[in-house]
């Protein structure tokens, strides 16, 4: 098995538990690569040999992998998983940020995590992800595709957005107010549940639309199967109340990556991506302890149960 080595080279937290990691790796005789942003920060840093590095260095983690190890937070699995793309490698979060729902092995635990992967020891959890289209003419959503979610937004001062949306073709509401988001069930402990939306188990076969600061108290959270398709016809008012006007537009962020739209209105069709991203989680590891864990629930309870053994 060859363990491909990726993360957020603007984090120096990354380096010393990478080089530590690699070293003992060498010594235990597993085959790994390095990306080649990582390489480089390793080599000019001093940690590892620079032929070594240079040995080993890619660009193609995806397909010299068998196993992507993402040193970082879950912003940078994120960009792990997008540069994989539809290769499906199964990724490791391992967790240098500061939550850590998707990168949830901490640095203490990484050899343990490695041996363990190496001798087989863990399932892959397959993650539904969410593809986006623009119907008509005018500038394409990039990335095309999203893990957690795809955000409509306001752009800057602009005024509100009327977001009308069918589901398969039937109307369902228009949306006033500052967005919309779209979430899968991995997004749902993302900016979806900021902003008030439900918590959804990864393998539920759904996903959500989520208000962005709705101008209606009657609006909420929706969760639809994970089959429907989404249309929604955007439009963005102008704030004319300001001085010299604000120019109408909006912003679509697929996981965080913004792309921008001038015009005033845009039709978008979210959909079930064809692909799905692989996560490698090892024994003992569950979303629900994640959630109580990352979410500190029952934290400061006392003489409360907290193990899955008594049935309360």
């Amino acid at each position: 098995m060859t363990f491909g080595l990726s993360g957020n080279t603007d984090k120096e937290a990354l380096w010393a538990p990478a080089a530590a990691l690699i070293r003992w790796m060498q010594r235990e005789r597993h085959a790994f690569c390095l990306d080649a942003r990582v390489a480089d920060g390793l080599a000019r840093r001093g940690l590892l040999d620079g032929a070594a590095c240079e040995e080993h260095a890619t660009e193609d983690l995806s397909h010299r992998s068998d196993v992507v190890l993402s040193f970082g937070g879950d912003g940078t699995l994120l960009r792990v998983a997008h540069r994989m793309g539809s290769a499906e490698t199964p990724i490791l979060g391992v967790n240098i940020g500061r939550l850590g729902f998707l990168a949830d092995i901490e640095t203490a635990e990484l050899e343990r995590a490695v041996a363990q992967v190496a001798a087989g020891k863990y399932r892959v959890e397959t993650r539904t992800a969410l593809e986006i289209e623009r119907v008509g003419a005018g500038p394409d959503v990039a990335p095309t595709w999203a893990l957690n979610e795809f955000a409509i937004e306001r752009a800057g001062r602009a005024g509100l957005l009327a977001i009308r949306v069918a589901i398969d073709g039937v109307f369902l509401n228009t949306y006033w107010g500052d967005g919309l988001i779209v979430a899968t069930p991995t997004g749902s402990t993302a900016y979806s549940l900021s902003v008030g939306g439900p918590i959804v188990a990864p393998g539920a076969g759904v996903f959500v639309l989520t208000p962005v600061a709705p101008h209606s108290l009657t609006v909420r959270p929706i969760v639809l199967p994970d089959a429907s398709v989404v249309e929604a016809v955007v439009t963005a008012r102008t704030d004319v109340g300001l001085e010299g006007g604000v120019a109408p537009g909006f912003v679509v962020a697929a996981d965080g990556a913004i792309t921008r739209f001038e015009q005033a209105r845009a039709v978008l069709r979210i959909r079930r991506a064809a692909h799905h991203v692989r996560l490698v989680k090892l024994p003992g590891q569950h979303y629900f302890g994640t959630l109580r864990e990352k979410l500190m629930w029952g934290a400061g309870a006392k003489g409360e149960p907290d193990d899955a053994s008594n049935p309360r």
